[in-house]
């Protein structure tokens, strides 16, 4: 099995996160660099969140060091173990699945499914391998807002 360089590996988690890092406030330092420098906090490490993606639709929920990655074909999901990094401007989790590697930022921002009247708490970006989706998340403490 082919497994990419740990340069590669780096890249694929520190692009993402440079990104959340840029969507954050300003202190007048480093893009997202907060007054209180401490790792992002709004979900807690044993909280579930719960992400959804459309075009192609999946979805998924994240507890502790476990992603339940779903899809139309795979309702009942597919378990991928994950570690968890909590950035100044949000989280990162990445693992494996079915060989490829898998990274999910989760940032803070209003995000729409585009399929529904629903508006989200965090905007996520999940790449499976070199392939890219985005998606919305959201946690019981901080739910989605709009029509059932």
């Amino acid at each position: 099995m082919h497994r990419p360089p740990l340069r590669s590996l780096i890249a694929m988690i520190a692009l993402p996160l440079a990104l959340v890092a840029c969507q954050g406030s300003h202190s007048g330092g480093v893009p997202g660099d907060r007054d209180d420098h401490t790792p992002f906090s709004a979900i807690a490490e044993n909280e579930k969140i719960r992400i959804l993606g459309t075009e192609p639709f999946w979805g998924g929920d994240v507890i502790g060091a476990l992603l339940t990655y779903s899809t139309p074909e795979l309702p009942a999901g597919t378990p991928v173990p994950v570690k968890r990094f909590a950035g100044r401007g949000g989280l990162s989790y990445s693992g494996e699945l079915e060989g490829k590697a898998l990274t999910i930022a989760v940032t803070p921002g209003a995000c729409s499914d585009g399929m529904s009247d629903r508006t989200y708490p965090f905007a996520v970006t999940l790449q499976i391998g070199t392939e890219t989706r985005n998606g919305c998340g959201w946690t019981e403490r901080q739910p989605w807002a709009g029509a059932e």
